[in-house]
């Protein structure tokens, strides 16, 4: 099993088809014990499959955080301080309301303001006097139509946007799939390097691109790492552009500076005026460690050599897709024995606790610096949950991508 499909997420189909297959007929309604043994089997793997602890603490602490925020991104909540807190909370109340009904269609907006309005009624109390003479008066709290009603009404618009959202889930879920073919994933083998890409998408699809590429020269690879701006579905869409372009650049035998020029005259024709894509392109010779690289307005790979000291590969020329006629510069450096490069993308360096404080690339860098003698496998995931430590409640807002390429000391 390759590393894309060790970590592909199974889907409501393949788990359904799987507890199928595992027996959940009984011929003449009865089973034997190893049938219902295998029924349980598959209820297990279906509510258990992929659950961590990072899901749970999404789940609990993250998701319902994340969910606020997003219907209550328009509150100026600074602005609220100096108002007593009966009418702070109120007003935070409607916003968050009106923000709710705002994502509904107009039938279930007018349907869920009528089932609001009925769970307020419900908390009515009801007064009842028992008779004319003592004027006995009875007060209960307890269950009534309305918020019957209430729950009836909202559990049916829940079930309509679940519907809504799982249709467009199965459509994500594709694209994921598709995407995933598009990019390098886990280690590589050339000679005497040894390449490993790791990318964590913020969203279900990204706009990061990352790709180890065999090209027709012999002992010659390009190996790419880009990002272009954006989250989500319109991002990943111009990944699938970059992607193929570079591609059939590099077929057509377009190599280094040049390549990318011509990159960036079709990304500027090609791509939405205010969209641009960051680009470090490098061609690596395994035969004798010659690095040649590109880098259009990426963010610094780390280059640590053998002996300890780091350095950066600094931007040689402009981002890609504003200006076509953009000159284009390459530059060279030799990769020794025992040199580790680290290629990553902003969503690293970027992502921010709570209090906004970045993650910053000094940190990254000391990081990759300290824990550098890890396998490399090991040391990608290791940055990926140093970061999301230092996130804690907040989620990462953009892609996180990896690239370790590591040239293998020569043994004896």
């Amino acid at each position: 099993m390759n590393n894309k499909e060790r970590g592909k997420r199974p889907t409501l189909a393949e788990l359904a088809q799987k507890f199928e297959q595992r027996g959940t007929g009984i011929p003449g309604g009865k089973g034997a014990p190893g049938e219902l043994r295998s029924i349980f089997s598959g209820l297990r793997d279906l509510f258990t499959k992929d659950v961590t602890r990072e899901g749970f603490t999404d789940l609990f602490q993250r998701d319902p955080q994340a969910t606020f925020l997003f219907f209550a991104k328009n509150i100026d909540f600074e602005a609220l301080k100096p108002l007593p807190w009966h009418r702070r909370y109120a007003y935070i109340i409607s916003r968050v309301f009106i923000a709710l009904a705002f994502q509904l269609s107009p039938p279930r907006r007018i349907a869920f303001a009528v089932a609001t309005l009925l769970a307020i009624l419900g908390f009515i109390p009801r007064v009842a006097v028992r008779n004319a003479a003592d004027q006995a008066v009875s007060v209960s709290f307890g269950f009534n139509v309305y918020w019957f009603l209430a729950i009836a009404i909202f559990a049916l618009l829940l079930v309509m946007e679940l519907r809504d959202k799982l249709t467009l889930k199965a459509d994500l879920e594709i694209a994921r799939e598709i995407q995933s073919e598009l990019v390098a994933s886990g280690p590589s083998e050339h000679g005497q390097f040894r390449i490993y890409c790791r990318m964590r998408p913020a969203n279900t699809v990204g706009g990061d691109y990352c790709d180890v590429i065999e090209l027709a020269e012999s002992d010659e690879l390009a190996v790419v790492i880009g990002d272009v701006a954006g989250k989500g579905m319109p991002a990943a869409l111009l990944m699938a552009l970059l992607q193929g372009s570079l591609r059939t650049l590099l077929t057509a035998g377009h190599r280094g500076a040049e390549l990318i020029a011509r990159l960036n005259e079709y990304l500027s024709s090609s791509i939405p005026k205010n969209t641009f894509v960051t680009l470090f392109y490098g061609e690596l010779n395994t035969a004798t460690g010659q690095f040649a690289y590109v880098n259009a307005g990426h963010n610094s790979p780390f280059h640590l050599n053998g002996a300890g000291g780091m350095e950066r590969l600094t931007p040689t020329s402009m981002i890609l897709g504003v200006i076509p006629d953009t000159p284009f510069e390459s530059r060279t450096l030799c990769l020794a024995a025992s040199d580790h490069v680290l290629l990553f993308t902003d969503g690293a360096s970027e992502a921010s606790n709570p209090e906004g404080v970045e993650f910053g690339e000094d940190r990254l860098g000391r990081f990759f610096q300290e824990h550098s003698a890890l396998d490399q496998g090991e040391l990608l995931e290791a940055i990926v949950q140093e970061v999301l430590k230092h996130c804690g409640l907040n989620r990462p807002h953009d892609d996180i991508t990896l690239v370790s390429i590591r040239r293998i000391a020569a043994t004896s």
